[in-house]
């Protein structure tokens, strides 16, 4: 196994400081993107769909449950498919617990267009407590974008109770969602796929394919 140069304690603080910069620059980025997207307009999503959950059938606007915004992760999972998506999944281990952003006046839910009693079991298996809803006979995931694919979207509610998509996101655009990630970019060896700039031998395997259930994993 290759390891990176090997210096003394003064060379590698001075290149960690030199990292740090650059570092830093790009959270100021990151925060300057942020305050672009709080200042996103809207559009309003009043047609009347309906989700379908353990706790019973839901409108958009009750999705919220009394909360102003509401975050929706589209977990790729379509009706009768035996297929559970290992990334969909890895969200879902991300995904913290929810009273830090019940704490904002945030909800957080998932939903699929598998219907209830396909996607519970597996829930429960997972030993997630997220929300999650069928759109099953519903326009929501074409509306919103998805077309058998995952995303996320965020909405807002108006003191009147309509509802308005303020945000979405796919492919990419959801890694930061993703702990496991950010902290393997926080290693030597990264992701190790092949698509990443890394030095000439490290450990390097297709893109996605190493990915499995948190359960599936060899021990």
């Amino acid at each position: 196994m290759e390891l990176p140069p090997i210096v003394s304690a003064q060379e590698w603080a001075s290149a960690r400081e030199e990292l740090l910069v650059e570092e830093k620059k790009m959270t100021r980025a990151i925060d300057a993107l942020a305050a672009r997207r709080r200042r996103l307009p809207v559009v309003e999503f009043d047609k009347q769909y309906a989700f379908e959950g353990t706790d019973g059938r839901k409108s958009l606007a009750g999705l919220f449950d009394g909360r102003r915004q509401l975050i929706v992760y589209h977990f790729m999972m379509e009706a009768g498919s035996d297929h559970r998506c290992p990334g969909c999944s890895a969200v879902a281990d991300s995904t913290p617990h929810l009273a830090h952003l019940h704490a904002r006046d945030t909800t957080y839910v998932m939903t699929s267009p598998a219907p209830v009693s396909q996607f519970e079991p597996y829930r429960v298996r997972m030993g997630w407590e997220i929300p999650w809803y069928s759109t099953a006979g519903s326009d929501f995931d074409a509306d919103c974008g998805i077309d058998g694919g995952a995303g996320l979207s965020v909405f807002v509610r108006s003191d009147e109770n309509r509802v308005f998509r303020s945000y979405s996101t796919a492919a990419r655009g959801t890694d930061h969602l993703r702990n496991d990630l950010a902290l393997l970019d926080l290693t030597p060896y990264g992701r190790q796929e092949t698509w990443e700039d890394s030095p000439e031998g490290w450990p390097q395997t297709p893109a996605y394919q190493w990915w499995r259930l948190h359960d599936q994993y060899d021990r």
